[in-house]
């Protein structure tokens, strides 16, 4: 028998709360198990019904969705998806619920589009619902990581990410001092959602953090991540590295691709350390099993540190993955192999 999952609605419009009742209860792998209009009945419905995940609108009266959120993940985590007219794309606040451990934020739209924005709704919570999500953690880099000078990094890191990463990528570049690997990063993320994510890491992590832009030169301390749209980013392997903007189609289903961007590193595979991350779907196996095959070291997320298995799981059924990292080990295990002695004879 199909597996049946317990959602709990939390909205304070009880308008609003009937009609996702309806749309959700419609779906048989869904099952309705409770609705509250604030924080505090939402916290004893949570005790109560042991869902398997919560709607959660930003705005209530009294505690906020943000702050019963980032109680509900201390104390119980359970899959959230933000459903509210507070998180269009790219708002700050979308993507701090991301950062406190949300699974997916969707704009809750107006009337005329209701209907789409609810199925997709659906969609979304049978997704989320089989997600893993953790108690959040202290994003303090150690000191031993932190305080890193001295030998220089000689290889590039490459890391793709999907469902799960704002906090993952986060948590990784929390253990970066200003003195990093050069890094390129995939994300799977909306145009106007990359913009301010990057703007956020930027103020907020010790290395540079930026868009990637076409023919920017690769160095240590920087870390540049693919802007969305409609080009992939790519290392661009001259004499001096640079980050290649490369329009095209999907490619594993999404543009910008991790494959793309892991494929485009295998000329100088030897000088890659590649990390696949939480993230839905199958973008970046095949990519790290070509650089692998080609000389890269190559790490994966662990399944019980990573929102969604599936894209290391991908690679790691492909046999392309050296070593597994939890989301705790990742800054310090990427670190150690990009400083690690480039073979005799590397191109």
């Amino acid at each position: 028998m199909a597996e049946t999952f317990r959602v709990l609605i939390v909205d304070d419009s009880p308008s609003m709360r009937q009609l996702l009742k309806m749309s959700i209860a419609a779906d048989p792998r869904l099952e309705v198990v409770g609705e509250a209009g604030n924080a505090d009945e939402a916290r004893t419905l949570v005790r109560q019904c042991a869902p398997n995940v919560l709607t959660l609108d930003a705005e209530m009266p009294g505690k906020s969705g943000l702050e019963f959120l980032a109680e509900l993940m201390k104390y119980r985590p359970t899959p959230v998806v933000m459903f509210s007219s507070w998180m269009p794309r790219g708002s700050e606040l979308g993507l701090e619920a991301l950062a406190l451990g949300a699974v997916a934020c969707l704009e809750k739209p107006e009337a005329s589009r209701l209907s789409i924005s609810l199925r997709n709704l659906v969609e979304t919570l049978v997704m989320a619902a089989r997600a893993t999500v953790h108690k959040p953690m202290a994003v303090a880099p150690p000191a031993a990581i932190a305080a890193q000078g001295g030998a220089g990094f000689d290889k590039v890191l490459m890391v793709g990410a999907s469902t799960g990463g704002v906090e993952a990528i986060e948590t990784l570049l929390s253990g970066f001092s200003a003195y990093c690997p050069a890094t390129l990063i995939t994300q799977h993320m909306p145009e106007n959602f990359l913009k301010s994510f990057v703007a956020r890491l930027d103020s907020r992590m010790a290395p540079e953090v930026r868009l990637a832009e076409d023919g920017v030169a690769l160095a240590p301390g920087r870390v540049l991540i693919a802007p969305g749209g409609a080009v992939h980013l790519e290392l661009d392997g001259g004499a001096q590295p640079r980050a290649a903007l490369v329009p095209g189609p999907k490619v594993s289903g999404h543009c910008p691709s991790v494959d793309r961007l892991f494929l485009s590193g295998v000329p100088r595979a030897t000088r890659i350390v590649a990390l696949l991350m939480t993230g839905m779907g199958r973008d970046g196996a095949l990519g790290m099993k070509a650089l692998r095959d080609a000389g890269a070291i190559t790490l994966g997320q662990s399944q019980e540190s990573c929102v969604v298995y599936g894209m290391p799981r991908a690679a790691g059924d492909l046999g392309a993955v050296d070593h597994w990292v939890s989301l705790g080990q990742a800054a310090e295990a990427a670190l150690a192999h990009c400083r690690a002695a480039v073979r005799a004879g590397a191109r």
